[in-house]
């Protein structure tokens, strides 16, 4: 077998358990499409060659002796570049790290290494994940793999075109105000947002230490549920992440929807929505209302109000981790990035202490107005289609923030809520680009919206188209 980049990730483990191909086969595979199709599309930073070919071949002894080690055994994954292995180069996409040797393993790494992971390499990223659209002044943009022209998303940029481009089988990303479902939406493929602190952060740079989370972007929901099944683990190192015990996410994935009520709110999300957009979220919900889901009418509270909370937390956070560098090192970091930043500089403490003060009271209101009378509500990814690179770099740095906040129009309260959040593919624009839908539920309950995905995939066959690169 020799066509591997028809297997989505559960497939390849199964295939590799059944003995079809071996962990080495498939890594040698992965390893030349890093060095090929990676770096065409800019999705690499560093590739592992001979350390992930050493534990590809220990894999495969182990398996020949004693059957494999885990779910993920032999399966080749990469991730973002500021998730560190122990030993190696993580800079999280900045010049002011360039260097920085990672002492031991992220948590999370530990956990996939367990459950049989092989790990590949470090993808591209935006600089100190600081941007919505893969731009990266000093490394070069992602490039979608879909079309080159177009953002691919970011600040995960790397994953999203790892797995959509068919290089690795999954990745892990981060997402402070839409990192994960940005690039999975823009690059077609699946992604998780888990519930704030359901998985350690133990070992990732941060951007907003309350507002971060890791999470999975592979090609299928239930492809996301077997990796963060592994990675939501508690860590009791990790002070921040939950005691709350691991999950089996993919023991849940029925393709039953009957019972399950889906709210579809008619303000803020549907406004000012682009018309390709709007019919790609109701033909996805024609599917859900076919599979079993009852769709019912939601409300919404005032969302630009969580908007600016999540500004003011995130902003002011980051400004605090990056104030020394900004004074000293100005100069290395991108224009843009540091426009992005620099706002948390002006942000009074009582207006900081207020954002955290009433982030319960809001995150409450949005449950008992949103998620009430339902188990998750439908909403966009993007609300306009995926812009070009150009015109997300061109012309006065606060023109282009201002045209790049419409991206993140309904992604950043999420983030303040803490809610868990997933992308899904859901078909293509007229210009060929990848479209999305989003489920955002209770927290954790991500079994429900992993369930929701998967059962919408069962139907679709949009997870499984690949761009002809």
């Amino acid at each position: 077998m020799s066509d591997f980049e028809k297997m989505d990730l559960v497939g390849a483990a199964t295939a590799i358990a059944n003995k079809s191909i071996s962990a080495s086969e498939l890594t040698a595979w992965s390893l030349a499409r890093m060095e090929s199709l990676g770096k065409q599309c800019n999705a690499v930073f560093r590739i592992d060659n001979e350390l992930a070919t050493q534990r590809a071949r220990t894999l495969d002894t182990i398996q020949a002796s004693k059957g494999v080690t885990g779910p993920l055994h032999g399966v080749p994954l990469a991730h973002k570049d500021l998730i560190e292995v122990a030993g190696l180069e993580n800079h999280a996409g900045s010049k002011i790290l360039r260097g920085h040797i990672a002492d031991k393993n992220a948590w999370v790494i530990d956990t996939l290494n367990a459950a049989g992971q092989v790990n590949v390499g470090s993808l591209h990223m935006c600089e100190f994940a600081m941007s919505p659209t893969g731009f990266n002044g000093h490394y070069g943009h992602g490039l979608n793999p879909w079309n080159p022209e177009y953002t691919c998303g970011g600040s995960s940029s790397g994953s999203g075109i790892a797995v959509a481009a068919r290089i690795v089988f999954g990745s892990l990303g981060s997402d402070t105000g839409g990192s994960i479902r940005h690039p999975s939406a823009m690059c077609g493929v699946t992604g998780i947002k888990p519930t704030a602190r359901r998985v350690s952060i133990e070992g990732v740079f941060p951007l907003s230490k309350t507002l971060d989370c890791v999470g999975p972007i592979a090609q299928t929901a239930r492809d996301c549920a077997r990796l963060l099944t592994h990675i939501s683990r508690p860590n009791p190192n990790d002070s921040w992440c939950t005691t709350k015990p691991a999950h089996d996410y993919e023991a849940a994935l029925s393709g039953d929807l009957n019972g399950l009520k889906i709210g579809v709110p008619q303000t803020y999300y549907r406004e000012n929505l682009d018309p390709e957009v709007a019919q790609a979220l109701e033909m996805s919900l024609e599917v859900l209302k076919q599979r079993g889901a009852e769709l019912v009418d939601v409300s919404v509270p005032d969302i630009s109000r969580l908007n600016t909370m999540a500004g003011i937390v995130m902003t002011s956070q980051a400004a605090a981790l990056h104030r020394e560098w900004i004074q000293t090192r100005p100069e290395d970091y991108a224009e843009q990035v540091r426009a992005r930043i620099e706002p948390g500089f002006t942000h009074s403490a009582v207006s900081y202490v207020d954002a955290m003060r009433f982030q319960q009271a809001l995150t409450d209101e949005y449950l008992n107005t949103c998620l009430k009378d339902c188990d998750a509500i439908h909403i966009p990814v993007l609300t306009v289609q995926t812009p070009t690179i150009a015109s997300t770099t061109t012309g006065d740095t606060q023109n282009i923030l201002k045209s790049i906040a419409h991206l993140t129009y309904a992604n950043r309260a999420i983030n303040y809520l803490g809610l868990p959040a997933i992308s899904v593919p859901a078909g293509f624009s007229s210009s060929g680009m990848p479209l999305a839908f989003q489920l955002v539920g209770r927290p954790f309950d991500e079994t429900t919206l992993l369930k929701i995905a998967d059962a919408y995939q069962q139907d679709t066959h949009w997870h499984q188209q690949r761009p002809s690169i």
